[in-house]
């Protein structure tokens, strides 16, 4: 699983940079969608979470023979602030 961090008023680039990546990554892409907002529940309650750099903005489930190669894909996203990449373990 890829998370992207980082948000930026869409521009008609970045749009379509991010366009072209996912046609490059069809044949690998499982799932993916992005969060227009979201809220932090703690202890100390509720919050809403603003769209920041710091933000989680969305996610792509990729398919890749090894951790390796998904750094590999993700390392050609277009990244705004950064993209994590995560194992799925299944049961």
């Amino acid at each position: 699983m890829l998370l992207h961090y980082g948000f930026e008023k869409p521009t008609p680039e970045i749009m379509s940079a991010w366009g072209k990546w996912f046609e490059s990554i069809a044949d690998k892409m499982v799932d993916g969608g992005h969060f227009p907002g979201g809220r932090e529940i703690s202890h100390s309650g509720t919050k809403d979470l603003p769209m920041t750099k710091d933000s989680i903005t969305g996610y792509s489930v990729i398919k890749a023979e090894s951790f390796d190669e998904a750094e590999k894909i993700a390392q050609g996203c277009p990244i705004i602030a950064s993209t994590r990449v995560y194992e799925i373990m299944r049961k």
